[in-house]
């Protein structure tokens, strides 16, 4: 079943993108503009203090208009999701090109993906709140990780093609086990890690890299 807010199936070839209409841009710019602030207030006050009212005051937009975007302030995380989903997309285009190696386009990707929930470990706590707080929210965050899977696979498998992924393993397992890395340290560090989160992901990263790759692409 498709949740109200989930975006259509992520493609796995790139298509044209068509350039956006004002109205179009106006409304991306005030959907921004109410996530930047409801994250910037989950981080200061956490999830659950945090109200719609403060949000639209914090981003300078009625009550209407919030609603107009989100039924509520759990749902402004679709907006976190399609954000993934764009930098996942942008590192499959650059391992199809094939202009840089799988390393470098899977460990700039780890650093990537934990940019924006990972600004503080307020923030990457109230994010968690918020995706298990909801039943809808968790099974959409559910359903756009499944797509990101998916678009992860195509990035593994132009590595095994180049023989710098080992060609024993499925190029999904693979998938799932990046994004297990990139959840699973993020949790961690929010929880109890007092050492910053770059050198929890460079570790995490190379006991991912050490399991997935050939000799060849080890080899740096």
């Amino acid at each position: 079943m498709r949740s109200e807010f989930q975006t259509e199936p992520v493609p796995l070839l790139s298509e044209p993108a068509k350039a956006p209409g004002r109205r179009e841009r106006r409304r991306r710019e005030t959907r921004e503009k109410i996530y930047r602030a409801a994250m910037r207030l989950f981080s200061e006050r956490g999830f659950f203090e945090t109200t719609t009212e403060q949000i639209t005051e914090a981003a300078d937009v009625g009550q209407g208009t919030f609603f107009n975007y989100f039924p509520s302030k759990q749902h402004v995380l679709s907006v976190l999701s399609e954000i993934q989903l764009t930098k996942i997309r942008a590192a499959r285009e650059q391992a199809l090109r094939g202009e840089r190696s799988l390393h470098d386009v899977l460990h700039a990707l780890v650093h990537d993906i934990a940019q924006e929930p990972g600004q503080s470990q307020a923030l990457t706590r109230a994010l968690f709140s918020a995706i298990f707080s909801n039943e809808a929210v968790r099974s959409t965050a559910a359903e756009l990780l499944a797509q990101g899977r998916e678009v992860l696979a195509v990035v593994i498998a132009a590595g095994q093609e180049r023989g710098e992924i080992r060609p024993d393993g499925k190029a999904a397992d693979l998938a799932l086990a990046f994004q297990r890395a990139v959840a699973g340290t993020l949790f961690l560090w929010a929880m109890q890690s007092k050492i910053g989160l770059k050198t929890w992901l460079e570790k995490a990263f190379r006991d991912f890299w050490a399991g997935a790759a050939t000799t060849k692409g080890r080899i740096r």
